[in-house]
């Protein structure tokens, strides 16, 4: 109790609190700049704090993770063009609602279910990490594998689409990951010869072009002279039947965003794909999605807010980072010689509960400075796009140029966009590439060590109870999954018979 006080007391020293709210700020705005994201953000800013205090520039890291996780709906409602990868499925029903004249209402839902999300995700990270921390200390290489396995399976079918291009994209990304040195043998693989691809491909180009360039490409594709921005955005005021309408599926996302968060390589992105497709299969107006439906902002968006908290807990107690911006955050715990895991209760227990009253002050801040804000976000974003498009690829180009000091990271970055671009083209989701993507490494090397630890024999991942419940968790998925898309083609095929 006394180092919770403690760690509560420094979250709320001024200066801890500026950086909080300069972290949610500069996380907004790089969740409402197209293509920025809060990965090449991090990367560029973690230089200049390292000469701070761990605790603060700790809170100012965070701050702009979960603070681009606002930001970034604000884009997908009023722009149709996710600020971040996460929002992505907010574009679905918020753009059509702002187009309905409704734009405020889908923004304040928005900001409301984040708050809350964001709450109950700290106050679940505050009553867990320590348990759980407990139950850490057993997991060993046999058990991460297991963990990555379930996070590739609900990869596959819990995104939009065919589950063949799903699948599709999984592998790719899974084969992306392979790119470069062996982690056991270090040998050279699948580099084409091309020294600089030697330690593999970096994230920030693969994702920045994957989401970044493809969308500039397909907006400039379409002509877009005029401004981006719906034009009014009315009262910010829901009234009560929207905010009984959106009570349930704010309730669901943050339950689900916080499970999948848990996950690795689930995160944010997962959650709100996942929380949409919930809400929308047990909807009573499955029609009215895709046209304006409050549940389909709701949901999405406190399931993204709530999976951003969640993905702490990985890190806080396994040490393992569940996205890139956690992997930057992991880089800046080791910097100070903090390193998460099952032994941060007990060497940086006031750090620790810092970092958590923190998070719940800057859920406060966001929810505060969010609406008000939003007038300036507007004025930004009305710039026709033919004059903001060259200033998103410059901030992109910068961003991948600053985090290896490498210009290969430039012309993968043209590359991946390319590619990204023509996905989008053939109706491929790329959301599933880079979570693969990130699962990738992590999943081999497990694989690898549960081999060598097992003399090369399965019987070792099989005979731990925590590996064995994982894999049997993962299969369970796998056949609920299967008999769902059975019995819809079989429902669509018999359909199509009675229309004959």
């Amino acid at each position: 109790m006394d180092t919770f006080v403690t760690g509560a007391l420094a979250a709320i020293q001024p200066l801890n609190l500026l950086f909080c709210l300069l972290g949610c700020v500069v996380g907004t705005l790089i969740g409402v700049l197209p293509g920025i994201g809060p990965v090449a953000t991090i990367s560029l800013l973690l230089p200049l704090v390292v000469g701070l205090d761990p605790l603060t520039s700790i809170i100012m890291i965070a701050g702009i993770y979960y603070g681009a996780a606002y930001g970034g709906s604000i884009t997908s409602i009023l722009v149709n063009i996710p600020g971040e990868a996460s929002t992505v499925v907010t574009c679905l029903d918020g753009y059509q609602m702002a187009k309905q004249g409704r734009g405020g209402v889908a923004l304040a839902i928005s900001a409301g279910g984040s708050f809350v999300a964001g709450t109950i995700g700290t106050a679940a990270i505050a009553l867990l990490a320590e348990p759980l921390m407990s139950v850490a200390l057993r997991f060993g290489p046999p058990e991460y594998f297991a963990l990555m396995v379930l996070g590739a399976v609900l990869v596959s079918f819990m995104a939009r689409g065919p589950f063949v291009k799903s699948l599709t994209m999984v592998m790719f990304g899974l084969f992306l990951s392979l790119v470069g040195q062996d982690v056991i043998t270090g040998e050279v693989r699948f580099t084409l010869d091309v020294f600089e691809l030697t330690d593999g491909i970096g994230l920030v180009p693969l994702a920045m072009g994957l989401f970044g360039i493809s969308e500039v490409l397909a907006n400039i594709e379409q002509l877009r002279t005029k401004p981006m921005v719906i034009e009014k955005v009315t009262s910010l005021m829901p009234s009560r039947a929207e905010l009984r309408e959106s009570a349930w599926p704010i309730a669901r996302g943050s339950v689900l965003g916080f499970l999948l968060g848990l996950l690795p390589g689930g995160g944010p992105t997962l959650a709100s794909f996942a929380s949409y497709f919930l809400e929308h299969r047990i909807s009573r107006k499955p029609e009215a999605f895709g046209r304006g439906a409050l549940a389909g902002v709701a949901g999405p968006e406190a399931a993204n807010n709530a999976a951003a908290s969640g993905s702490f807990i990985p890190l806080f107690v396994l040490g393992l980072p569940s996205n890139a911006a956690m992997a930057l955050l992991l880089g800046a715990f080791t910097m100070y010689g903090v390193i998460p895991g099952p032994q941060l209760l007990s060497d940086s227990r006031g750090l620790f509960w810092g970092v958590i009253v923190s998070m719940y002050v800057g859920n406060l801040i966001l929810l505060v400075l969010n609406l008000p804000l939003i007038g300036i976000w507007v004025r930004l974003l009305r710039a026709p796009y033919a004059i903001l498009f060259p200033f998103i690829l410059l901030f992109m180009l910068i961003g991948t140029y600053a985090m290896a000091k490498n210009t290969f990271d430039v012309y993968l970055l043209v590359g991946f966009g390319v590619i990204g671009y023509l996905l989008k083209k053939a109706d491929y989701e790329l959301a599933p590439l880079i979570l693969a993507y990130v699962l990738g490494n992590q999943m081999e090397t497990a694989f690898r060590q549960t081999l060598l630890i097992g003399r090369g024999s399965f019987d070792f991942l099989l005979s731990r109870p925590i590996s064995l419940g994982i894999l049997v968790l993962t299969a369970a998925v796998f056949a609920a999954s299967m008999v769902a898309k059975v019995r819809r083609s079989r429902g669509t095929l018999i359909a199509h018979l009675e229309d004959d």
